[in-house]
């Protein structure tokens, strides 16, 4: 029986999307930007310790080769070449942090997270002096918290008027970045110490350990990462576009460990053959882009111009607001970052950056916590049945306020209850918090920049709901728009790709980008409807704060215990009272006896 013959489409483009919870291989068409095929991999975090948040590297790795095997198999079952595939992208979870060693491979710990949100006040557990670590062969993961003790003792060597850690990275010293977690592995593990002292470390965010291994790794992998995630590391001088001397002595990090840094945009190395993929697909493919999520987000959906913004709604959301070839210093909470650089000679774009640390996680939280649905899906049933929430606020303040109010001291409140709220009134409520949040970012990067904002471009796996959509649209008084193919991040590091010098598959001028189809959410919703609804959230939120008020240094614990004197009181107040008890029983028994 003869072969069947092989669909022709154009160039394709792959794009790894490394995640903190999964991995997937995604196959484009880059002229008209259709996804044809994908495959996901779910991946663990491990938990060692409270706050302590890690993955295996190896783990994540092998995710990405069995996602482009099943990938490259979905597509010969659909009858398309891979060989037509002319590049890889790489987009990933910024600031995680892997140390492995050059001459064999093998990571030195697992991934270090940052925490859920950036910021100048992250309320955090914090690790106590002579914890042990676990083992080897890890990774620390976004959003870990254990550097705090670290960024409290490296925040009393900056003077008070002159941070320049933020003016030459745009970033607060925070546990969020790759610096501080970067300390405390060399710090805490005795392998990383002793690799670098023996010169065979090599440090990376999930990007750089992802292209160093599937070039080659020990023989002859590339070890580089972008402007994007060098960005996040809190290493990097996003003036320059150079690691900086002074912030690598200051935190004490040996310039030699460190990737060198390229575009976004370039062909970075070619994809060796692997033991893990059969036939060793693709090898030969050039990977030529790399972007961290949130900028491959940005990319993919052409927010090119100065002014134009998206936001991404997953566990937390991330607004991100291009603001062109300058830097754009907040003075309202928000982080500075560059956004991309699209070739070795192109120019560089920067954007402001917030973050809402609970989104999807509020719903998630309605579901795990309280039990009022069985599936995420189901809120938007909920919030469908009543359309309102008859007055009643949820400020999920689970573990403090984030920007733009960087408050440790608050915690999450329901508010408004009637004898009338039911589970419905606070579903909806649940969605308008995510949208009234999102409003105070923009509000704050709309102080920062200047231009308010004609529209909002949204992507991520909340906006299929539609009753959140509308929410938001109404809260901000301006459209909302959604993009009817959801996978912008991916689709951000494939044209990155594509594109690329050598490559040439995907062009980025604006007359050639294929139109999008959309949809659009307009506010239904008065002016002044919208704002007196905005101004009780504010309110809401005011009551959210000061309700932590003390809490032990060294472990975070809130226990009475944390105080010695008060412990000590505790304690004596306790043996007096059991020794009243056993006095007044001897008595009693004493008069039976008489």
């Amino acid at each position: 029986m003869a072969a069947s013959k092989k669909a022709v489409l154009g160039p394709l483009v792959g794009a790894v999307d490394q995640g903190t919870s999964s991995t997937r291989f995604l196959v484009f068409n880059s002229k008209t930007a259709e996804l044809l095929s994908h495959h996901q991999v779910e991946i663990k975090q491990e938990f060692p310790r409270e706050g302590w948040v890690e993955q295996d590297p190896k783990e994540i790795l092998h995710s990405v080769y069995e996602c482009i095997e099943k990938t490259c198999e979905k597509l010969g079952q659909l009858n398309i070449d891979i060989s037509n595939i002319k590049a890889i992208g790489v987009s990933n979870q910024r600031e995680t942090t892997v140390v492995w060693d050059k001459l064999t491979g093998e990571p030195l710990y697992n991934a270090v997270a940052a925490p859920v949100s950036p910021g100048p006040s992250v309320p955090v557990a914090v690790v106590p002096s002579g914890s042990s670590v676990p083992a080897a062969g890890t990774s620390s993961v976004w959003l870990d918290l254990r550097t705090q003790s670290t960024v409290e003792s490296l925040s009393k060597r900056i003077p008070g008027n002159n941070n320049f850690v933020k003016s030459k990275t745009g970033l607060p010293l925070s546990t969020y970045f790759s610096a501080v977690k970067l300390r405390w592995l060399l710090d805490n593990v005795r392998e990383v110490q002793k690799a670098v002292e023996e010169k065979r470390a090599l440090f990376g965010t999930i990007d750089s350990w992802l292209i160093w291994s599937l070039t080659g790794g020990v023989n002859g992998g590339v070890h580089c990462t972008d402007v994007t995630n060098a960005s996040r590391t809190m290493l990097f001088n996003i003036h320059s576009l150079e690691w900086d001397k002074q912030l690598c002595e200051f935190f004490g990090i040996p310039m030699e460990i460190l990737p060198n840094v390229r575009s976004s945009s370039e062909i970075y190395g070619l994809m060796k053959i692997s033991h893990s993929l059969k036939a060793g697909a693709l090898e030969g493919v050039p990977i030529s882009g790399c972007l961290g999520d949130q900028s491959a987000a940005l990319v993919g959906q052409m927010c090119f111009q100065n002014g134009q913004a998206k936001n991404t709604y997953g566990t937390g959301c991330f607004l991100l607001c291009n603001t062109g070839h300058k830097c754009v210093f907040s003075d309202h909470g928000l982080l500075t970052t560059v956004a991309y650089k699209l070739g070795r000679d192109k120019p560089v774009y920067y954007a402001l950056e917030g973050s809402v640390a609970i989104a999807g996680a509020v719903i998630r939280w309605l579901r795990d916590n309280l039990g009022i649905i069985k599936t995420s899906e189901e809120i938007e049933k909920l919030a469908k049945e009543v359309g309102t929430s008859y007055g009643c606020y949820f400020v999920p303040a689970f573990s403090g306020l984030y920007a733009p109010y960087w408050e440790p001291s608050a915690r999450g409140i329901i508010c408004g209850l009637t004898q009338f709220t039911n589970k419905c009134h606070i579903a909806f409520a649940a969605l308008e918090a995510v949208c009234f949040q999102t409003r105070e970012i923009l509000d704050a990067m709309n102080r920062d920049c200047g231009i308010p904002l004609s529209h909002l471009q949204v992507d991520g796996g909340m906006t299929s709901n539609k009753i959140l959509m509308q929410l938001q649209a109404d809260i901000l008084y301006i459209p909302v728009v959604k993009p009817s193919m959801p996978e912008t991040t991916a689709l951000g590091a494939a044209m990155a790709a594509g594109a690329a010098e050598g490559v040439g598959v995907w062009s980025l001028e604006p007359e050639d980008l294929s139109a999008v189809t959309m949809e659009r959410f307009e506010p239904q919703i008065n002016a002044e409807e919208s704002e007196i609804r905005y101004s009780t959230w504010k309110k809401a939120v005011m009551k959210s704060m000061g309700w932590v008020t003390t809490q032990s240094p060294e472990s975070g614990d809130p226990s009475i215990f944390c105080s010695l004197p008060l412990g000590f009181f505790i304690v004596s107040s306790m043996v007096m009272l059991i020794g009243a008890r056993y006095i007044s029983g001897s008595w009693k028994i004493n008069l039976r006896s008489n």
